[in-house]
């Protein structure tokens, strides 16, 4: 695990809230947070669990920051050169509404913690929320000129996903990578589907895909990448074991596939222990998950 770990590379898929070391928080918060030890049926079930665990840790602007610190505590420790995290857009309303001052005290942290780590500063939105309310809450950041990505999350079905196109048009006018978590809950086609609506760059999980060879080829010539979360997919009962994960087809099929994280406190896993896991399972060969290590550590070129 040493060895691993002394290893550059990436995590792309990354919820700095859930992301922290837990060493670290056991330290500082005083309390040990032990990760999952079952798997789960639901999201809302993966959301309660979180919040009996954990959420008044990390409770209020205060708890937030230090949620994000401990996430770059986590990525310094395992050996992650290129860190892609963020905050979500809502937090705006736990900071006086002023997203400079937000932006400001994440970089801060990104200096004082981990500053040989390449931050790749992300926006999130949850499907759970109005798309006027997200609309109010993304303009303050992209006035900035400072973030680098969008994200979507939360439950796949809250919404159509024509809801978001404005959003993700302005964010790309501006310039940023666009993403979304897609593919995790739903079908095949509706990663493809997210795909062209959204004009995405890359997929959050897309586990999906792998049930369909034409939305595989899709993404292999469009060069869409997948940030897989192979824990996260089994304890969320996506998968039964790691070594049924469809990675190894999506793999095969040429598409572009990183692993990460998701949820470190939640899951238990660092970016070191899911290779392990990849190649415990028989999945990968070393060689296998260099490439796959390398594929994270630049964005495709389209």
């Amino acid at each position: 695990m040493d060895a691993l770990r002394s290893i550059p590379k990436s995590d792309l898929h990354n919820h700095a809230y859930a992301g922290g070391n837990r060493e670290w928080v056991a330290r500082v918060a005083g309390r040990d947070i032990a990760p999952l030890d079952r798997p789960l049926n639901s999201m809302a079930e993966m959301h309660g669990w979180v919040d009996r665990q954990f959420g008044s840790v990390f409770a209020g602007p205060i708890g937030r920051l230090k949620a994000f610190e401990a996430t770059f505590v986590q990525a310094r420790h395992d050996g992650v050169t290129r860190l892609e995290i963020g905050e979500d857009v809502w937090a705006i309303t736990l900071f006086d509404r002023d997203a400079a001052n937000l932006t400001l005290r994440l970089s801060e942290i990104h200096a004082r913690v981990a500053p040989h780590i390449e931050w790749i500063p992300q926006l999130g939105m949850s499907r759970h929320c109005a798309a006027s309310s997200l609309t109010n809450w993304l303009k303050p950041f992209m006035e900035l000129c400072f973030y680098k990505s969008l994200d979507l999350s939360g439950d796949e079905l809250a919404q159509p996903i024509e809801n978001f196109k404005p959003l993700y048009r302005m964010a790309k006018a501006a310039g940023l990578r666009l993403k979304a978590h897609v593919g995790e809950w739903g079908n095949a086609d509706s990663v493809w589907r997210a795909v062209e609506e959204l004009e995405l760059d890359e997929v959050q999980h897309g586990i999906a895909a792998a049930q369909s060879e034409p939305v595989m080829r899709f993404l292999a010539n469009n060069r869409i990448r997948l940030n897989i979360c192979p824990t996260s997919n089994a304890m969320l009962g996506r998968v039964r074991t790691i070594a049924e994960h469809p990675i190894r087809r999506l793999f095969d099929a040429d598409v572009i596939v990183t692993v990460n994280t998701d949820d470190v406190l939640v899951f238990g896993q660092g970016v070191s222990e899911e290779f392990l896991s990849l190649f415990q399972a028989g999945l990968f060969n070393a060689d296998d998950l260099d490439t796959i290590r390398l594929a994270g550590l630049s964005d495709p070129a389209r």
